[in-house]
This record gives C-alpha cells, sequence and structure tokens, in this order.
C-alpha cells in the first residue's frame, strides 16, 4: 500500500517538474509543427523502400487532405556483409541508408527544411532461404519506417524552431 502511494507522488511531482521546466508538446495547441498534420504530401513512391517510408510519414503525419506542403525525398541503399564464417559464407548483413529530404510549400520551389539522415538495422543470413529473405524483408521495413520517423522528428523540430509550419 505504501509503495502505492509514494509511486503516485513521485508521478505527481515528475509532471510537476516537466511543467516547470518548460516542456510544451510537439503537436500542442500552440504549436507550429501541429501545422505538419495532414498537410505534408510525400513525393510518390518509385519501390517499395519509398512505399514503406512514405506509409510510414502518413501514420506519423496523418494523410494529406488539402496538402500546404511537399516533401521530396531519396533513399540510398547499400547491404554489406557482416558476419563471415571461416568457409566464407556470410551469416549477416547490415543494411544502411541514407535519406535525403527537402520541405516545400506546395506551388513553390523556395526550400524551407532540408536535410540527410542515415540510419541501419541488420539481420541473419544463418537460417533457410525463405527465413533470410523473409528476414532481409523486414529489416528494409524496419529501416524505412525509422528513417520515416527521423525525418517526421527534424520536421517537427524545425516547424517549431523555425515557425514557418501553419497552425
Amino acid at each position: 500500500m505504501w509503495f502505492s502511494d509514494r509511486r503516485h507522488f513521485l508521478s505527481l511531482a515528475a509532471a510537476f517538474a516537466v511543467v516547470a521546466c518548460g516542456f510544451t508538446p510537439a503537436y500542442g495547441p500552440d504549436s507550429a509543427a501541429r501545422g505538419l498534420l495532414g498537410k505534408v504530401h510525400a513525393d510518390d513512391p518509385g519501390d517499395k523502400n519509398g512505399f514503406d517510408f512514405v506509409a510510414r510519414l502518413e501514420e506519423r503525419l496523418g494523410r494529406p487532405n488539402n496538402p500546404a506542403y511537399r516533401l521530396s525525398y531519396a533513399i540510398a541503399v547499400t547491404i554489406e556483409g557482416l558476419g563471415i564464417t571461416s568457409s566464407n559464407v556470410i551469416t549477416r548483413y547490415s543494411v544502411n541508408a541514407t535519406a535525403t529530404y527537402s520541405l516545400r510549400r506546395s506551388g513553390s520551389d523556395v526550400v524551407i527544411a532540408s536535410g540527410a539522415i542515415r540510419n541501419f538495422t541488420s539481420y541473419s543470413a544463418s537460417g533457410t532461404v525463405v527465413s533470410t529473405a523473409a528476414s532481409r524483408r523486414d529489416a528494409n521495413l524496419r529501416l524505412m519506417r525509422s528513417l520515416a520517423d527521423q525525418v517526421v522528428t527534424e520536421l517537427t523540430v524545425a516547424a517549431d524552431a523555425g515557425n514557418w509550419a501553419e497552425p
């Protein structure tokens, strides 16, 4: 009983500390980043990685109804062998990706936010052909979702810092 009272007190104290330090929610009512929700149209994907990337962007920012912004992106993926046995068989692969992006207002060519992000994941190739193919697909999906999350985070920070997003 004492522990639950203590946890309640500590959670309230933590909440007050967060409010006291000036923390504001990224998508709060007065946030510039709120203007990104449902307003960003990403370029149409050209491959499976692009499809997964755009799907995650839309999951995080919402599907654009009346887009105010256009997001252009390019994704470069490289795969390299990591684990190599004494018989020269690769048992683990690293999937490395770089995504460059630029955000423009719809109907304008002026870039208001841009950047390049990098991330990686890996997968095992020591199972069957089918399990290795499934692992490779899963690794690519995880990587594209991670890249999209990073882009959303950077756009959110840029919107709040630069105050260019429309609320």
